[in-house]
């Protein structure tokens, strides 16, 4: 009788727990998560359509080169090349004085402390991908640690992956544990990208929770994807996070920072999530402190563009 007693005891104990007020659940029922794929697609050709041809200009594609975060992710990195990749940086703001410099070199946490003691441009900010980029897979611990020890080394801003395997599997608990923990390393002058790679996600449902878990949790930035795996950046995922950032600005008044990046290959693919973003979030995200692009390929389409003549600076 006592082993049936404590086996009924367990599954009241069981079903009280699962009638409890999750806090996550509830902050996720705060918007509409009940999205309909087609309808979105359907939503970006328009504004592609109607939107877009009044955006593509050399104003645009000036700020644009402005909001890059020019990224080395190699397995052949070394201290050499990411050395000579700071350098040129720092010789385009000699070399091209009436163009903005980018927004973000982004590198390996490992080569923080060579950037930090080579970069000679004001204002361009350090972003290290952190927590077992690019697959979140590693003990919190470990994950923390990395972030930490590339905040000592100079990094000004970090960019982790959401735990897609957690939030998959309904670990929506363990997924802000992990981004908490995290920010928590960077501290608060430190700003946080959280990268959804939404092509695990697939649907926009799954990547408007992800969003706002990130962003409740304490993401400064929602950013599409690692470039590492496909499909990467996509303009019906930008246009879910925007409306996710954008919904947590009313609840909140916390304003959210958006980055796509992977598959950004031509310059219209940027001006593309440029005007996503301001018929979406309008013009106060239109800052390169608030829109990055995370992409190397498009500095030098860029610059070509700018300058009216092919040019491989980068």
């Amino acid at each position: 009788m006592g082993i049936i007693k404590d086996i009924i005891l367990n599954e009241e104990d069981n079903q009280q727990a699962q009638q409890k007020p999750n806090k996550y659940e509830d902050a996720i029922r705060k918007y509409n998560t009940n999205l309909d794929d087609a309808a979105v697609r359907e939503a970006v050709r328009k504004i592609i359509a109607e939107k877009v041809p009044e955006n593509d200009t050399m104003d645009v594609k000036k700020f644009l080169f402005g909001s890059i975060e020019l990224t080395t992710l190699k397995t052949t990195d070394s201290d050499t090349s990411v050395l000579a990749f700071t350098e040129r940086v720092n010789d385009f703001d000699n070399e091209y004085p009436d163009l903005p410099h980018v927004a973000t070199i982004c590198v390996y946490p490992c080569f923080a402390k060579t950037v930090s003691e080579s970069l000679e441009v004001d204002g361009v900010e350090i972003a290290c991908v952190s927590g077992s980029f690019p697959s979140s897979q590693a003990r919190i611990e470990v994950k923390v640690a990395e972030t930490a020890l590339a905040v000592a080394d100079g990094a000004t801003e970090i960019d982790i992956v959401l735990p897609v395997g957690k939030f998959l599997s309904g670990d929506y608990e363990g997924v802000c544990d992990d981004i908490a923990e995290m920010k928590a390393a960077c501290g608060e002058s430190v700003p946080m990208k959280v990268i959804l790679e939404t092509g695990a996600l697939k649907t926009a449902s799954n990547i408007k929770k992800a969003s706002i878990l990130s962003m409740y949790a304490g993401a400064d930035y929602i950013k599409t994807s690692t470039g590492k795996m496909e499909p990467a950046a996509t303009p019906e995922a930008a246009y879910v996070m925007c409306q996710a950032i954008k919904e947590y600005y009313d609840e909140t008044g916390i304003q959210i920072g958006f980055k796509p990046a992977g598959g950004i290959n031509s310059v219209m693919d940027a001006i593309i999530y440029y005007t996503i973003v301001k018929e979406v979030l309008g013009e106060k995200w239109l800052t390169n402190k608030w829109l990055r692009l995370g992409t190397s390929r498009l500095a030098n389409m860029l610059l070509s563009e700018l300058k009216g003549e092919q040019i491989k600076f980068f």
